[in-house]
């Protein structure tokens, strides 16, 4: 309730942490939505990739090492660009010598 009546008050700001944690599948399109339709900047902090994926323009990720990624993208595109740069490669299928013949 108290986001709803945030979102309406034409805030130009939300800071929101791991808003989908406990609400049901309804609650979370409705979100969405109102995140989708928000005119200013919201900062959102979860686990839940899905939502990140959906939601997401920007990404300001902190990594280890204290190093912060500043990327412009959806949280998949993000994904990607980190593989990219630490030059991670598919696992390849371990092919075993047959132990009896």
């Amino acid at each position: 309730m108290h986001l709803a009546l945030t979102l309406k008050a034409e805030a130009n700001v939300l800071l929101l942490d791991e808003p989908t944690n406990d609400i049901d599948v309804n609650t979370l399109r409705a979100l969405e939505e109102g995140l989708e339709n928000f005119a200013g900047c919201a900062v959102v902090i979860s686990h839940d990739r899905w939502f990140l994926d959906r939601i997401c323009t920007h990404i300001l990720s902190f990594e280890g090492n204290s190093e912060v990624v500043y990327y412009e993208g959806t949280y998949s595109e993000y994904e990607e660009y980190k593989r990219k740069q630490s030059g991670y490669e598919e696992p390849k299928r371990v092919r075993y010598r047959k132990l009896i013949d």
